[in-house]
C-alpha cells in the first residue's frame, strides 16, 4: 500500500498513454497544430490524460451547462463539450481571435460547435455580466493565474449545488513550494489554493495531472 503519489518518470508518462483512451485525428491534429501555429505557448494546451478525464467527468457528473475561462485554441473546450449531453451548452471564454479561430475549425470539425458559445473579452468582465444565479454545472479555469481568485468569487455563486470546478496548472510546475518564489503567477496560485482550503461552500481536492489540477465541488 502506498500512501503517497508515485513520480512520474518519462516512461510512466509513456505507459499512462499508453493505457489510456487514445486520442483521435481531430485532437491529434489540434495539438499538432497548436504546437506548429504557437510553438512558444504549447504549455498553455492540456495534456491528452487530462482531456479525457476531463470528458468523463464532464459525463459523469451529468453537467449539462458548462463555462470554459480560457480556451487558447480549443483543446480543453472540445473535451468538455464532448462530454455534455445532446442540449447542453458550453461558454467559453477567452481574449484572443487569433487562437479561438483555430478553436473554430476544430470544434466545427468535430461536430461540437452548435453546443459552444464563444465570448471574446476579459472573462471578469464576461462572468459579471451573467446574471448571478445558479446557471452552471461545471466550470474550468484555465486563464491568467493572477485573476483565478477573481474567477472562482464570480464562478461559486453561478455553480448549482453538486456543481463542479476544475482549476489547472494549480502546482505551478512545482513552483508553489518554493518559499523564495514571488513571481505574480505563483503568487496568485497560492493566494486561489489557500482560498479554496478555506472555503466551506466547497469540498476540494488537488490532484497531480498535469501541472496540478483541482476538482472543487459544491456543497
Amino acid at each position: 500500500m502506498t500512501r503517497t503519489t508515485e513520480s512520474i518518470t518519462p516512461q510512466l508518462q509513456s505507459y499512462i498513454s499508453d493505457h489510456s483512451e487514445p486520442v483521435d485525428d481531430v485532437l491529434a491534429d489540434l495539438a499538432e497544430e497548436t504546437a506548429r501555429l504557437f510553438p512558444e505557448y504549447t504549455g498553455m494546451q492540456i495534456g491528452p490524460e487530462q482531456g479525457t478525464l476531463m470528458t468523463l467527468l464532464t459525463r459523469i457528473s451529468g453537467a449539462r451547462d458548462a463555462v470554459e475561462i480560457g480556451t487558447f485554441t480549443g483543446y480543453s473546450s472540445l473535451c468538455l463539450a464532448r462530454g455534455l449531453p445532446e442540449g447542453g451548452r458550453l461558454l467559453a471564454l477567452d481574449i484572443s481571435e487569433e487562437w479561438t479561430a483555430v478553436a473554430r475549425r476544430h470544434w466545427e470539425r468535430a461536430g461540437v460547435a452548435d453546443r459552444i458559445t464563444l465570448r471574446l473579452g476579459p472573462a471578469l468582465e464576461s462572468l459579471r455580466a451573467l446574471a448571478p444565479e445558479p446557471q452552471f454545472d461545471l466550470a474550468f479555469v484555465d486563464a491568467d493565474k493572477e485573476g483565478y481568485v477573481g474567477y472562482w468569487e464570480e464562478l461559486v455563486p453561478r455553480l448549482r449545488p453538486g456543481g463542479l470546478v476544475l482549476a489547472d496548472n494549480t502546482l505551478s510546475h512545482g513552483r508553489v513550494v518554493d518559499a523564495d518564489n514571488a513571481s505574480p503567477r505563483v503568487r496568485g496560485i497560492r493566494e486561489f489554493n489557500d482560498r479554496l482550503v478555506a472555503d466551506d461552500r466547497v469540498t476540494q481536492v488537488l490532484l497531480p495531472i498535469g501541472d496540478g489540477l483541482t476538482l472543487a465541488r459544491k456543497h
